[in-house]
């Protein structure tokens, strides 16, 4: 058997989001939609297919509702490949009933369900990244280098790695010294790259560089089960660190694409940069395609629009508008006159009947999406939404905070209509 045909990979669903809020109010990260009509979770799931592995399991815990319902209409598997996506969510159990209190012991205590299935490594990701991977090739390293551990990562300039896990790795990439997100500046410096690893990366660099941690793991399973039999919660805080000069633990430096999709700001700006004519994620790349719900929506319809660099999704209705730089997700209403730069519109889980639409008028309802003569600027309009005629959108010249009883928020300078919420016509803000 290859090495792919012996992984079984584990997703990890992620804990509150509260750097996410209010996108995450409803659900968790890998729920939040994307690039208009995928989810975060639709990334490292489509990775994992790519790359010949289909037994994945998926670690869930907060406002997995919809997680659950997308990952269940999604991934389908005939009965002869072995494949599935299980979805583990936290249980109470005779050994304990409290929450997952972090990476490590989120796996630690779905190690039982993992034991039943064969296999000699497990692969462990996050939910929330965008990014594309062929896993084959962190494994064949892996098992190449004799590692008990290979992390991946990504280098980094010591100026750009704030928040992020690095690692000191000598010239055989093997990891000498592991730092949880360090701020002081010296231990940063210490940590940054020889000149002869340098040399073994393709892109150079003007300024000198750190490994930073993806928070993606090969584990042997001897090593997981070892490692894992103590109390420690996470994987990058305490397992890694805990690990030097007891395993062996190596880097693989990949050199690609990467976005931790931690926050507002940076959800906001990963998802704008697919609207650019030459993206740095690329999701017309027929050889590795990123899977999704298939929901047999009709194609979008544009009449009389100006448009520049917009995405735009399935089963979309735009009118006589101008659209900049934004991204429109599926069953997107956009009214006669309307104005939108900078702007994600993540559209609507339904269309309204015309039995509905008569009762918006009847009661001065706004329809779903977004009305006619509104100029929105900057700004992320969550699922179901609905804006009425005549509003003016943008976070200019307003600090973060939750504003008009909460219907609008301002996270990292990106002003947020939370999901299902209703603005009245005329709205300025």
């Amino acid at each position: 058997m290859t090495y792919h045909k012996r992984v079984l990979a584990v997703i990890m669903g992620g804990g509150r989001g509260t750097r996410l809020h209010p996108l995450t109010t409803e659900r968790c990260k890998p729920a939040v939609p994307l690039a208009g009509k995928y989810r975060l979770v639709d990334i490292p799931i489509s990775n994992c297919l790519n790359s010949e592995i289909n037994r994945i399991f998926l670690l869930t815990q907060f406002q997995t509702a919809s997680l659950h319902r997308h990952v269940q209409g999604t991934y389908h598997f005939d009965p002869f490949g072995g494949g599935f996506v299980d979805i583990l969510a936290a249980e109470q159990t005779e050994k304990g009933a409290d929450w997952y209190q972090g990476t490590a012991d989120a796996v630690r205590r779905n190690l039982m369900h993992f034991r039943a299935f064969p296999h000699d490594l497990v692969l462990i990701l996050s939910g929330d990244q965008l990014y594309r991977m062929d896993y084959r090739e962190i494994i064949d390293q892996h098992v190449k280098s004799g590692a008990d551990v290979t992390l991946a990562a990504v280098p980094f300039a010591v100026s750009k790695v704030e928040g992020l896990g690095l690692m000191r790795v000598n010239d055989a990439l093997e990891i000498q010294e592991f730092a949880e997100k360090p701020k002081d500046p010296a231990i940063i410096r210490s940590l940054a790259l020889s000149p002869s690893v340098e040399a073994q990366l393709k892109t150079p660099s003007d300024e000198p560089r750190c490994l930073a941690s993806m928070g993606i793991y090969v584990f042997n399973r001897s090593a997981l089960a070892k490692a894992l039999d103590t109390t420690m919660a996470d994987f990058g805080k305490e397992i890694i660190p805990g690990l030097l000069g007891k395993m062996k633990l190596s880097a693989f430096v990949f050199e690609g694409y990467w976005e931790d999709i931690g926050t507002v700001r940076a959800f906001f700006e990963a998802n704008l940069a697919l609207a650019q004519p030459l993206p740095p994620f690329n999701f017309f790349d027929a050889s590795a395609p990123i899977y999704t719900q298939d929901r047999y929506l009709p194609a979008s319809k544009l009449n009389r629009c100006e448009i520049d660099q917009v995405v735009i999704g399935d089963g979309s209705i735009i009118t006589d508008s101008s659209l900049r730089h934004s991204i429109l997700g599926i069953r997107t209403f956009i009214g006669d006159g309307t104005s939108l730069e900078d702007v994600i519109v993540m559209g609507a889980d339904y269309y309204e009947s015309p039995e509905q639409l008569a009762k918006n008028e009847e009661i001065g309802r706004p329809h779903l999406g977004v009305g006619r003569n509104c100029r929105i600027k900057h700004s992320i309009i969550d699922k179901n939404a609905r804006i009425g005629d005549n509003c003016v959108i943008s976070p200019e010249g307003k600090e973060d905070g939750s504003y008009l009883d909460g219907n609008i928020v301002i996270r990292d300078g990106v002003l947020v209509v939370p999901k299902g919420v209703t603005l009245a016509s005329g709205t300025v803000f």
